[in-house]
């Protein structure tokens, strides 16, 4: 079976190794120490006995005898781990130095037998430093005993051995306590694996199962007890979760439905607030497209009259005729674009001409008294003009905005303040991608104060009767709807301005 690297599993096996490889060597260290120790310690007392084997011939032996305890004392020396032996007196005479090989090993100092000889304690000295088998220990041993040559004489006897068949012996046990240690981690390992599979694993990848089918209403069956009580708890803890999530995502849809249904009758009541605003303008325009027809009608009338007369020439009556179809082409125009502009939107964009749509406005503002005296100045300075709109609805802004400075003019007129005519500037730029119209006035303008709330429902500065106060807001929120900005500036007895920005459909066929 294919385990990934980055799996649990793989993660698991491979921390659990590395803990139980890390944990045999320190056993192993430690015993290697131990075992360098009892090895040491065995050496010392095979020293002793050594020792005592040599007192025990030299009290045998007379004094001219000395020199037969060579071959003796040599064949003692070759079956220990001892290289030679030396025995001196506390004088420092050398009654014995004898070697284990013919061909001599390592000299023996007779200092230390001296000394031991004069205070009867043993001695133990490490000489020289080699590597051992883990760390750096001790080359070679001597050791030093008292004992007595005969019953009066104090000797020191002194063996010094190598430890470094000793080393050798431990490395080779060495090799084979690693391989063994291997192998228990390998075997331990494995049976980890299969252990932690069997608890772990596969309810873990059960769970992952289960809530990878999970579909909606679904809910996973809890494992059996014999997977561990923790992954029980877990299948649990994770069921009432996914039942939790089940009731809130129906509680969700609830909710979303019900604001789907509060912002479509939200969207209704901003369209018949538009409609509603739509329909004030037209009633006001209506008051001043009654005057203004009136007057061709009158003219009418007369030409009519002049008509039914006898003493007129063909000339003269196809003249009247003409001029009589001339006022009712004024008189269709202007009711037929009062009726376009009234007429109810389909709210769909369409791409459609700024420069146009504020000329029509223009016209159709153009028969009002409010626009009596004033001068509509249209400077066209933007070179791409077309945007993706709502003609209807952009038509209002420029109604609303347009019959705004109007009536500021008026009230500019009516109060009988010093101006030099009443003026209407209406620019158009590009800028970035947008097309930027500026309307200007050169009214009374609008204080700080009321500027700050120009754009909020129902607040109007006109008197009673004369606006609704939701002009500003309605265009504010169409221009919103289309993407577009529009804000006022205005400075008290200078004016007006209201700047309208609208992206061009180049701009946004190329988005």
């Amino acid at each position: 079976m294919r385990i990934p690297f980055f799996s649990l599993k793989a993660s698991v096996i491979a921390q659990l190794s590395l803990l139980i490889l890390a944990a045999m060597l320190m056993c192993d260290v430690l015993m290697i120490r131990f075992a360098e120790r009892d090895l040491i310690q065995a050496r010392i007392r095979e020293a002793r006995l050594l020792g005592l084997s040599l007192e025990g011939r030299l009290a045998g032996t007379r004094g001219s005898e000395k020199g037969a305890l060579q071959l003796p004392a040599r064949r003692l020396l070759h079956n220990t781990a001892f290289e030679s032996a030396l025995v001196v007196d506390r004088m420092g005479e050398v009654l014995l130095d004898v070697h284990a090989t013919p061909d001599g090993g390592c000299s023996i100092p007779a200092a230390a037998g001296t000394r031991v000889a004069g205070t009867g304690q043993e001695e133990v000295e490490y000489i020289g430093r080699t590597w051992a088998v883990m760390w750096f220990g001790p080359e070679s041993i001597r050791v030093t005993v008292p004992a007595r040559a005969g019953s009066r004489t104090a000797v020191g006897i002194s063996t010094q051995g190598s430890l470094v068949p000793l080393y050798l012996d431990l490395r080779a046990s060495q090799k084979i306590v690693l391989l063994y240690i291997v192998l228990d981690t390998l075997i331990l390992a494995l049976a980890g694996m299969v252990l932690l599979s069997r608890i772990v694993v596969r309810p873990i990848r059960k769970l992952l199962k289960m809530t990878d089918d999970y579909r909606g209403g679904d809910f996973l069956v809890p494992l059996g007890a014999t997977s561990g009580s923790e992954i029980r708890r877990l299948s649990l803890s994770l069921s009432n979760m996914l039942r939790r999530l089940e009731e809130n995502k129906d509680a969700l849809k609830e909710h979303i439905a019900s604001l789907e249904q509060a912002n479509e009758e939200l969207r209704r009541a901003q369209d018949e607030i538009i409609r509603s605003e739509k329909l004030a303008s037209v009633g006001r325009l209506a008051a001043g497209v009654a005057h203004e027809i009136g007057n061709p009608i009158g003219i009418i009338l007369g030409y009519l009259d002049l008509i039914g007369r006898k003493d007129i020439s063909e000339e003269e009556r196809a003249d009247i005729i003409q001029r009589v179809e001339s006022e009712v082409a004024r008189i269709s125009f202007i009711i037929r674009t009062l009726l376009d502009f009234s007429r109810a939107s389909d709210n769909s964009p369409k791409r459609v001409s700024v420069h146009e749509l504020i000329q029509g406005t223009i016209d159709m503002l153009e028969p009002q008294s409010v626009m009596e005296g004033v001068h509509v100045e249209l400077v066209p300075g933007a070179e791409e003009d077309e945007v993706y709109a709502d003609p209807g609805r952009l038509k209002q802004v420029f109604l609303n905005i347009l019959m705004n400075a109007a009536d500021a003019l008026s009230e500019e007129r009516d109060g009988e303040r010093s101006v030099e005519g009443p003026v209407i500037r209406i620019e158009t730029l590009n800028e970035g991608g947008r097309i930027e119209v500026r309307i200007s006035d050169n009214g009374p303008g609008i204080s700080r104060e009321e500027l700050s709330r120009i754009f909020d429902p129902f607040y109007t500065t006109k008197d009673p009767g004369k606006g609704t106060g939701l002009g500003l807001s309605v265009s504010h929120r169409i221009m919103e709807d289309l993407g577009g900005t529009v804000y006022l500036t205005s400075t008290e007895g200078r004016g007006t301005k209201a700047v309208i920005q609208l992206p061009l459909w180049k701009g946004l066929e190329s988005d």
